[in-house]
């Protein structure tokens, strides 16, 4: 009994050590992909920042160039006014009861709070406000005393009166020696504000040499140290706290001020020592923390899918030997039908080599047998025009006896003249027969040439020329439209010829008993295909479907020329360029063949 009970408690022991070993792993799996995440999310906060500073930097360059642009426009004002005639004659003495409406003019003009002038002793002689000024008197001032040392002087400060923030522009009065006067101009720095940047989404300030916010797009950071704190006597209230933290070269502060500032944002600096000032911007961090979290997101998930599939492919392997050995049987099993099936696709494999080699055999004695039969209708063609082509040599050849005898005589009588005419007209008659023959041999070779580009006008031409004979022999008229730039076609010139020379040979063919014996050859040139029309007046074709047939023909049984083979061979040979041939009878009567041919790619020489 003892023994039965000490199997389950080992095997339950088992099992507990088995899951405690499972909760290890994940735990240990937890706290990797926690440390793995928290490295995610601080590499992409810190690479984040980097643009992110950039962008603030460029804000805050922008933002000081559009302050330092608006108050060198009021510069330029106190640096032009200085100069004034009006304001040189009360300098030096003088009483010019047209310098406060120049100043006042000039004040509107501009958009300035006030523009004052005053003597060298600091009395003020002339204001854009009245001749009563609230300060008489400038000659402790800092810009008075600035200006008169001959330089441009410039300061700011809060009127307790209307507590308004001025800032100051002071240039002296000079004609050729030490200031006479001073030129004073004051700006609204909220006129300032409210033109340029008010609405910036950024938290922008400008801070003087004593840390003071002079100048800002946030009403609630005015007169505030660089700690945010209100300065001594300003009315502000405290709500504004912040905390700074270093990241790497960028400081981070941590702000608690309300919607209006960001939680965490990036501070950046820029000194500005034209006015003075240094300017300041507040970047909120949030975009880099967002760009953080997703990356630390995407990465958390993408651990969190390696350790489900690392769970489940442990988890698959118990079963594994088990699987191993059903999958070795049917592997096994595989084997043999893969061995067996191999055997009988090696037995169809010989038997489709036997029929390939059987059907290449064949297709190679029906090409042979093809080539015979073309070769076997241009003889008999040739055959047909043995007696026409006999007369048409004989008939030069009787010419050119003629016109020998007669040039020996001519020159025996010193007629040389005469005799150079026979001999040229001899010449001319023995071109002639070398072109009917050299035509008679081309037509006759067997052609083994590949498709290139072949002159269709001159392919008609050498047809026409061949049949002369037997057309006039037969009366019959052949009316060739010739085009008057040569037509180049995709074809073997032999071959056309012999399909032409068929097509031709059928219409006078066809023509036998009739009055009107006319054949007509026309071309349409086109930019892909060029097409040639043969028709003829003969009693038309009965079935045009079956024309092209081999062995179909409609001339009388027993003939010699009605094998029916002649327009099945133009078929076939058309059709190896790549072209169509058709037959149709015509509206007007008689029948016409269409043989289209592609178009040459390159015209030849």
């Amino acid at each position: 009994m003892a023994v039965a009970m000490a199997r389950p408690a080992g095997y339950l022991g088992q099992k507990g050590s088995e899951m405690r070993q499972r909760l290890g792993a994940i735990l240990v799996f937890i706290l990797a992909v926690a440390g793995i995440a928290g490295g995610v999310w601080w590499f992409a906060f810190t690479a984040a920042l980097v643009p992110l500073e950039e962008r603030g930097r460029a804000d805050l360059s922008l933002a000081s160039d559009r302050l330092l642009g608006e108050l060198q426009r009021y510069r330029q004002v106190a640096v032009l006014l200085a100069d004034h005639p009006v304001l040189l004659s009360l300098a030096n003495g003088g009483v010019e009861p047209r310098a406060h409406a120049l100043l006042l003019e000039t004040a509107d003009k501009t958009g300035t709070l006030e523009i004052i002038f005053a003597n060298k002793d600091g009395r003020v002689l002339a204001s854009s406000d009245g001749s009563e000024t609230r300060e008489s008197d400038i000659s402790g001032e800092a810009v008075f005393e600035r200006a008169m040392t001959g330089a441009l002087g410039t300061d700011h400060k809060r009127l307790k009166e209307t507590e308004k923030r001025v800032f100051f522009f002071s240039v002296p009065v000079l004609d050729g020696g030490a200031p006479l006067g001073v030129v004073v101009v004051k700006v609204d720095i909220e006129a300032v504000e409210e033109s340029d940047w008010r609405g910036d989404p950024q938290a922008i300030y400008f801070t003087d040499d004593t840390g003071v916010i002079f100048v800002s797009n946030r009403s609630e950071l005015l007169f505030r140290n660089r700690n945010l704190a209100p300065v001594e006597g300003s009315e502000r209230d405290s709500f504004l706290k912040f905390t700074s933290n270093t990241i790497g070269p960028h400081e981070i502060w941590s702000l608690s001020g309300g919607p209006y500032f960001p939680k965490r944002a990036l501070h950046l600096t820029q000194p500005l020592p034209v006015i003075g000032m240094t300017g300041e911007v507040l970047i909120s961090t949030a975009p880099a923390e967002r760009s953080a979290l997703q990356q630390m997101m995407v990465a958390v998930a993408l651990c969190l899918v390696f350790g489900a599939l690392l769970y489940v492919a442990t988890e698959r392997r118990r079963g594994l030997d088990e699987r191993l050995k059903v999958e070795a049987e049917a592997k096994a099993e595989l084997e043999r039908r893969v061995e067996d099936r191999t055997r009988e696709l090696s037995s169809l494999n010989l038997d489709l080599r036997d029929q390939i080699a059987v059907r290449e055999e064949a297709e190679s004695a029906l090409k042979k047998a093809q080539a015979d039969l073309v070769q076997a209708g241009k003889l008999s063609a040739l055959g047909e025009m043995s007696a026409g082509i006999s007369h048409e040599l004989n008939q030069p050849l009787m010419a050119i006896r003629s016109f020998a005898e007669n040039a020996e005589v001519f020159l025996d009588r010193g007629k040389t003249e005469i005799a150079a005419q026979n001999l040229s007209k001899i010449s001319e008659l023995s071109r002639r027969m070398g072109r009917i023959i050299k035509n008679l041999r081309a037509f006759a070779r067997q052609e083994d040439e590949p498709i290139t580009n072949v002159n269709i006008n001159a392919v008609i031409d050498a047809v026409l020329e061949m049949s002369e004979t037997r057309l006039k022999r037969d009366g019959v008229e052949v009316d060739w439209q010739r085009p008057e730039m040569e037509i180049y076609v995709r074809g073997g010139e032999v071959r056309l010829q012999q399909v032409l020379t068929n097509l031709l040979s059928n219409a006078v063919d066809a023509m036998d008993g009739y009055d009107d014996k006319r054949v007509d050859i026309r071309l349409e040139s086109g930019s892909n295909t060029h097409i040639l029309y043969l028709r003829d007046r003969g009693p038309g074709i009965d079935a045009p479907e079956k024309i092209f047939d081999p062995f179909y023909s409609t001339k009388k049984v027993g003939s010699a020329e009605g094998m029916g083979l002649g327009l099945s061979i133009s078929y076939g040979l058309i059709q190896s360029f790549g072209g169509n041939i058709r037959g149709r009878n015509h509206p007007d009567g008689g029948a016409e063949f269409i043989v289209e041919l592609a178009a040459a790619k390159e015209k030849a020489a």
